[in-house]
């Protein structure tokens, strides 16, 4: 297992001392001392504890005005005032090549039309990205490696397959980066987390589990509890399904993408802290800088936990 130096204090909310001006893009560095993990990397970070830290994931990357989704410089632009989870999709060309998409079509988010699948890399990496009001942006199309290659080091990812991606084809990514320490998988049954549980047994999954139904679904797979991450849904489940996850170690993720979001909009950030208290261990939001500063607000004292040391 290599050091897990920076990776760890990219992905605590509470690493950063202080609230940034909101026009700033500093991306800030951060070192861990050697000993502040076990051995066993994500399998103990994502370990749930009583005093966890909450944290937030960037649903499609984190993308703003300007800033489009599903490419690295959103990336940038997130961890420019937070550190954040990564949550990016994986789509694949005609040629084969895994690349950042989330769309089966080029239409909503690029300068292109069709199919993904119908068009090379080259012929994909002469577009240019849209932003989500449909701006144009100077940015391209980034490939699964490439942004392997961006986070190593720097930010905690989790990986969405979409249709027609072999799980073959990202866990292989993941290896020949090195960033098994890095990136989690999403999968969406249980048959398919088997499926990259066979493939690599250290990766975290992260899996759906809705409900204990689900939950049995996956263990009689044989997938350790210690490998998932619960995806628990994008509604609130109820505090007894929390605490049945926790009981197991196991953290979970609450999709606030969506309806939860605009609840946060309308309602007042505060919002996010009542799902946190309630048993979401990660959010995975839209909205992850405004998410991410009204957490940290929140609970300052977390800072401390993982010992970390800001250059």
């Amino acid at each position: 297992m290599r050091q897990l130096i920076s990776l760890f204090l990219s992905v605590i909310l509470f690493a950063c001392e202080g609230e940034k001006d909101q026009q700033q893009n500093v991306n800030p560095q951060y070192e861990l001392k050697a000993d502040a993990f076990g051995t066993d990397g994500l399998k103990d970070f994502f370990s749930w504890t009583e005093d966890r830290i909450p944290l937030v994931s960037a649903h499609r990357g984190g993308p703003y005005e300007g800033y489009p989704e599903n490419a690295i410089e959103a990336f940038e632009h997130i961890m420019g005032y937070t550190p954040a989870i990564i949550e990016c999709d994986v789509a694949i060309t005609k040629d084969s090549v895994l690349v950042l998409m989330h769309d089966n079509t080029l239409d909503r988010t690029t300068t292109g039309s069709g199919k993904v699948t119908d068009f090379t890399l080259a012929e994909l990496q002469a577009l240019q990205l849209r932003d989500n009001e449909g701006n144009l942006t100077p940015y391209k199309i980034p490939t699964l490696d490439e942004v392997l290659k961006w986070g190593y080091g720097r930010a905690l990812f989790t990986v969405d397959v979409k249709r027609g991606v072999p799980f073959e084809m990202i866990v292989e990514a993941i290896e020949a980066n090195d960033m098994e320490s890095y990136a989690a998988v999403i999968t969406y049954n249980a048959d398919a987390a088997a499926e990259v549980y066979r493939l690599n047994a250290n990766l975290m999954i992260s899996v759906g589990i809705g409900n204990e139904k689900a939950y049995k679904a996956h263990q009689e797979k044989g997938i350790p509890d210690q490998n998932m991450i619960a995806f628990v849904g994008v509604s609130e489940p109820t505090k007894a399904h929390y605490e049945f996850l926790h009981q197991k170690n196991i953290s979970t993720i609450l999709g606030v993408l969506g309806n939860l979001d605009k609840q946060a909009q309308a309602k007042g950030d505060s919002v996010y802290l009542g799902f946190v208290n309630r048993g979401a261990d990660v959010l995975a939001t839209d909205r992850p800088i405004e998410a991410a500063q009204t957490i940290r607000s929140a609970w300052p004292e977390k800072s401390d936990k993982y010992k970390f040391l800001q250059k």
